[in-house]
Order: C-alpha cells, then sequence, then structure tokens
C-alpha cells in the first residue's frame, strides 16, 4: 500500500516528505563511529533544504562544532515554484530581519549559511546562520545552485523522489560525497545501478530495515492528500506516512558494509535452510541466464563459485570483498557478459491469471525458470522456442563470490 501512496506522489511531483531528526541522527552517528573525523574541516551542502522547517539543518548546526565542520550551507526552494501547493509558511528569519522583502519570498530561494559564531554566544548553532535570497528559486540545478555544490564536500538531503535520478547525476557530475535518501527500487534504474556496481555508491547504514516494528517514517504537511494505512497522524495533529523499503544511499564509508555475510554451503542450505522454498529443493537455473537462482541473501552457497541471482535487497548486505556484481537480470546487454541473457523468446505469450492472453514481450526483461505444468494462481509465458511454461521471477542482481 506503501508504494502505491508513493509511485502516485511521484507522479504528482508531491515531493514534501520531511526526515525526522532521530533518523538523521541514526545514519550520521554509524559514520562517526567509523571515521571520526569524516565531517571535519568539511563543508556540507543541504539543498532541497529550509532550516526553519527541514530537520537536516537543525541537526548538522546542532553539532557543527562536535563534527568539526568548516562550513554549513543550506538552500530553499520558492513555495511558488513546487508542483505540491502548501499554505505559505514565513519563515522567522524574514521576518524579523531587514532583508525581509514580500516580493520575494514566495518566488525566490534562500540560501543559509554558518561558519562562525556570529552572535558572540562562545558556541556556533543555528541561531548563528546568516540568509539571503536566492537570485532564482533555489531548483538544484541552477548556476547558482551548482556553485554551491562546486564549493562543497559533502552533499546530504532528502531530495525530490520525483527528480532521485537527476539529482544523483548531478551529484556524481560534481565528483562530491553524498548521504541522500531514496527507495530501493532506485536500484534497478539504468542509470543509478552501474554507480552501484562499479561501488561508486552503495546503501548506507540504514536500508530497508524495520526498526521497532516501523519502516522510515516522514513528516507530511498538513493538507497532504494520501489515503491509506501508511498514513496517520499522532497526538499533536501532525501528519506522517510511513514508506517502506526507502533509506539512504552513499558513498561515504561505513563498517556494516564491510561484514562478511555468514553462509552455509549448498548441501547444508538444502538440509537445514529456515526458508521452506530452498530446505529440501535443489536450486534451480535460470532459462535464460547461466546462473542459478538465490531466493534468500542468506541462502547464497558459500561453495559456489558460478553466478548467482540474488533478490535487489542483497544491496544491504553486500560486502565488496566478498562479492563482485555482474549486472541485473534486465534483459540489457550493457552490463559484464557473464550478466548477459542467454536466450530470447521468441513469438512470447503472456497467460495472466483470469485466463486471458496478451503479448509476453515482458518475459525478456526478466530471470524466468521453466516448469512442466502451468501454475495456477501466477502469470506465466509461453514461447516457440521453449519447451514448457516460464515463470518470471522478480528482479535479480547478478553477483559472483570472490
Amino acid at each position: 500500500m506503501a508504494q502505491k501512496s508513493l509511485d502516485a506522489a511521484k507522479k504528482q511531483k508531491n515531493d514534501e516528505f520531511y526526515t525526522q531528526f532521530s533518523d538523521i541522527q541514526s545514519e550520521v552517528n554509524a559514520y562517526l563511529e567509523y571515521d571520526p573525523n569524516v565531517f571535519k574541516d568539511k563543508t556540507v551542502f543541504l539543498p532541497c533544504d529550509d532550516p526553519e522547517w527541514s530537520n537536516f539543518t537543525k541537526f548538522f548546526a546542532q553539532n557543527f562544532t562536535r563534527f568539526g565542520l568548516k562550513k554549513l550551507i543550506s538552500t530553499s526552494y520558492a513555495p511558488n515554484s513546487k508542483k505540491y501547493k502548501a499554505p505559505l509558511q514565513m519563515s522567522l528569519f524574514e521576518i524579523n530581519d531587514e532583508k525581509y522583502d514580500p516580493k520575494k519570498t514566495d518566488i525566490c530561494g534562500k540560501i543559509f549559511v554558518l561558519s562562525r559564531d556570529k552572535n558572540e554566544s562562545s558556541r556556533v548553532d543555528i541561531t548563528d546562520l546568516k540568509w539571503d535570497y536566492l537570485e532564482g528559486d533555489g531548483d538544484f540545478r541552477s548556476k547558482e545552485v551548482k556553485k554551491l555544490r562546486d564549493e562543497s564536500d559533502i552533499i546530504i538531503t532528502n531530495p525530490p523522489f520525483s527528480l532521485f535520478r537527476e539529482f544523483v547525476a548531478w551529484v556524481m557530475e560534481a565528483n562530491k560525497k553524498m548521504l541522500i535518501i531514496g527507495n530501493i527500487n532506485a536500484i534497478s534504474y539504468k542509470e543509478f545501478f552501474p554507480l552501484l556496481k562499479e561501488n561508486k555508491v552503495w546503501p548506507g547504514h540504514r536500508f530497508n530495515q524495520r526498526i521497532n516494528g516501523k519502516n522510515m517514517t516522514f513528516l507530511v504537511p498538513d493538507n497532504y492528500e494520501m489515503k491509506g494505512t501508511e498514513l496517520y497522524t499522532d497526538d499533536s495533529g501532525k501528519k506522517y506516512i510511513s514508506v517502506a523499503g526507502t533509506g539512504w544511499f552513499t558513498n561515504l564509508e561505513h563498517g556494516r558494509r564491510h561484514l562478511p555475510l555468514q553462509l552455509m554451503t549448498m548441501e547444508d542450505n538444502i538440509k537445514f535452510s529456515k526458508h521452506k522454498e530452498v530446505r529440501g529443493h535443489p536450486y534451480l537455473h535460470y532459462d535464460n541466464y547461466d546462473a542459478i537462482d538465490v531466493p534468500f541473501s542468506d541462502s547464497i552457497p558459500s561453495d559456489y563459485d558460478g553466478v548467482m541471482g540474488v533478490p535487489i535487497t542483497f544491496l544491504n548486505k553486500y560486502n565488496p570483498d566478498q562479492f563482485e556484481i555482474l549486472g541485473l537480470t534486465s534483459g540489457r546487454k550493457e552490463f559484464d557478459g557473464r550478466a548477459w541473457p542467454t536466450k530470447w523468446y521468441e513469438n512470447a505469450v503472456q497467460h495472466g491469471k483470469d485466463g486471458k492472453t496478451s503479448s509476453g514481450g515482458k518475459v525478456n526483461t526478466g530471470a524466468e525458470i521453466v516448469v512442466t505444468t502451468p501454475p495456477d494462481d501466477d502469470t506465466y509465458y509461453t514461447a516457440d522456442n521453449v519447451k514448457g511454461y516460464l515463470v518470471r521471477l522478480y528482479d535479480r542482481i547478478l553477483i559472483k563470490r570472490k
């Protein structure tokens, strides 16, 4: 249900998801534990932000001295430029300042900079922020925001998920470090997966995990119109949305990334696996990829040297010292040759659960298993060059043990 709401919000460009302070703190602490100097003498840039309403600026301003930051920069997006319209919330930074301009407040983005103890309070915190209007609306693609990107060392934010591909490309274009929030579906984006494959980006410390029984939860505007059990209000009337499969992507090192998976042999998995799909069954080989199917990350056989297809959630456990990523079961050939499909199905037909048939072209965009009898409660395919019936699996990442 949450994914349907996320897709609807993406389509409507409803990107007003505000990250909770505790989620930022928990994630950032993981990088500090691995490297206490990760932010020392660094300029941190928080685009798509606003310190009046967002917790990113509050968190880093509060910890400016402890982290040893050189400079903190935030930029906000002009209210009039947002696709999702909400009542104008006047920033206290503006209304109490002589620079306040009612003609600019809703058409110009704002920039906030923290670099020194401006008010001589003997500490650097959010009260020392300097602000001004940007010339434009604060779009991260504008020249003035690109200039801020280029002077920064680390970019941290929850970018508009409708622009996730473009935002990542924007960061990588400048060869910057980043810590950003995204959905697990981004793993299969043709623009993004190569970065994961080449170890230029990886999942953060927390990704696709349920903590205390909850998915990652975001604050949304009071007038946010989304239906479903994933949207709820707290005792104070604030609205929140719980989104499954959401977490952090980064190119900052953290210790969890180098923890090896503890695995059993293929024989022991078949004998003792906790998964009924694995226990007592041989590992299946794809019909159109030279690889075996491993339906659970903890079922990867420790003694198998060939290519394996694993769920995309494997990336949360991926150790680049233990495994090599070859590609995706996408039907594309831009990956390592070992991840290319070995067969192309001819005149494929899709057979729906309701018995209706349609074009089966989709069969060539994933990994297929051949079965001798058609499944009763699942979609399947037939093709001229296959004896039997084809069952298409969920997206798989193709890996090989090092």
